[in-house]
């Protein structure tokens, strides 16, 4: 059965139908994963109520075919855990059928009366129709049905429905860059709200992937001894970016509010140009002494706290171990690491001839990347003392043009403001049906 749309108050009372022919229950709803931005959110699953009355979740992706009788699963494996919606989910029938929303173009009030499910490329089911009526009053007539995209209607994003405690609670199942994403679709006001919430810590998380222009502007609402606070929560390498684009009077004022060992790291950074290693280095990689030993350095690198990159290697220097440090002995991989035996001291296993300058321009540490094959690299200066380490996602970040995050619609692989919920989903097919316009049940 070729794949087309579904609109789901059709759905509703559908027998769902196990591989061997055994009714498992029937459609009572469908879950969605609403969005900051108005993009068309993904159907997650259904609520299917079990003849015992009870009702469970079953992800789309365990649905092969629907049809006029019936909805039919690749499994009769399912959970029988009651279902029990979360704060980035609506309900398509009993919340989304029915609501009153606005068309973008007219601004003209409107009731929606049924909403159709379609499969996308990458096998997600997304509500990209709305069957829409006219709002009725006492002395109009009833209105035509009329079939709109979701994005023509206002009042059913995830801002537009939750409240600042919702998106907050939303937000804290996010990745930061998904917070970042979501934050910049959000009005000035409701972005205002959010990041006055939000800790130090997790604020920071989040501008440090915000674009440089949604930075400033954040960082202007904030008041003075708050913005320190939060620069000093962030990496040294991005706080230094951040100060950067900022007159010199500001950046100084608030780097002079930081905490000393805070604004020591940041200030360093600033010496150098922003496109040179020295200027696009963290000053704080993993750096073990001669005499750990390949067991500490594992431990070392399976903080979670530290990014992945720079989980990628750790350098070997004599003390001071904090940069800049005492003499550099050189590095290893962390795949050297999972070769060798626990006992082993990582001094017998560095590779010293690896080291940028911090001098090292842009295209010369972008080749030194594609000529050793490497996700991070020592930058060490004349004295050979290591100062800091260069990580690729740094030098993609500056290789992509200045406001790369702003010209993007959906930078995070095509989920900005998309909640995950953990919960799989995904389709087969489906079949046309009319909408009804209504919420009967079948």
């Amino acid at each position: 059965m070729s794949a087309a749309q579904v609109y789901v108050a059709r759905m509703v009372g559908l027998a769902v139908i196990s591989p061997g022919g055994e009714r498992i229950g029937k459609v009572r709803d469908v879950v969605i994963s609403l969005r900051v931005d108005p993009s068309p959110p993904r159907a997650l699953g259904l609520v299917v109520e079990l003849v015992t009355r009870r009702r469970i979740f079953v992800p789309m992706l365990r649905v092969t075919t629907i049809d006029a009788e019936a909805v039919r699963l690749a499994t009769g494996s399912v959970s029988l855990r009651g279902f029990r919606q979360r704060p980035n989910e609506a309900l398509l029938v009993g919340q989304v059928i029915d609501a009153r929303v606005h068309l973008a173009d007219s601004g003209e009030e409107v009731v929606v009366v049924d909403a159709a499910i379609e499969p996308t490329r990458s096998r997600d089911w997304v509500v990209g129709r709305l069957a829409v009526r006219p709002r009725r009053t006492r002395l109009a007539r009833r209105g035509a049905v009329s079939i709109v995209p979701w994005r023509a209607v206002q009042g059913l994003t995830l801002s537009d429905r939750q409240g600042t405690e919702g998106l907050l609670a939303v937000f804290e199942t996010m990745r930061a860059a998904d917070v970042a994403a979501a934050l910049s679709e959000l009005p000035i006001k409701r972005q205002h709200e959010v990041v006055d919430a939000l800790d130090d810590e997790r604020l920071a998380d989040v501008f440090e992937e915000l674009s440089e222009s949604d930075q400033r502007l954040m960082l202007g609402h904030l008041d003075a001894e708050r913005a320190a606070d939060v620069l000093g929560a962030m990496a040294p390498d991005d706080a230094a970016d951040l100060l950067g684009e900022l007159p010199d009077d500001e950046s100084d004022r608030l780097l002079a509010l930081m905490e000393p060992e805070e604004s020591a790291p940041v200030r360093r950074l600033m010496r150098y140009s922003a496109d040179t290693a020295g200027g696009l280095m963290t000053p704080e990689p993993v750096i073990l002494r001669p005499d750990a030993t390949v067991a500490e350095a594992l431990a070392h690198i399976r903080n979670p706290d530290i990014p992945p990159a720079l989980a990628s290697m750790v350098f070997v220097c004599r003390p001071p171990t904090e940069t800049p440090t005492g003499p550099y002995l050189g590095c290893v991989h962390s795949q050297r690491l999972l070769r060798e035996a626990p006992f082993e001291l990582v001094a017998g296993l560095v590779d010293n001839e690896l080291a940028l300058s911090p001098d090292a321009t842009l295209p010369q540490v972008t080749r030194y990347f594609a000529a050793y094959n490497l996700v991070a690299g020592p930058v060490v200066d004349a004295g050979e003392h290591l100062l800091g380490a260069v990580t690729v996602d740094d030098v993609l970040d500056h290789l992509l043009p200045w406001g790369w995050r702003d010209e993007l619609a959906e930078p995070i692989g095509g989920v900005v403001g998309n909640p995950g919920t953990g919960r799989p989903d995904g389709h087969r097919n489906g079949v046309v049906n009319e909408p009804t316009g209504g919420r009967d049940h079948a």
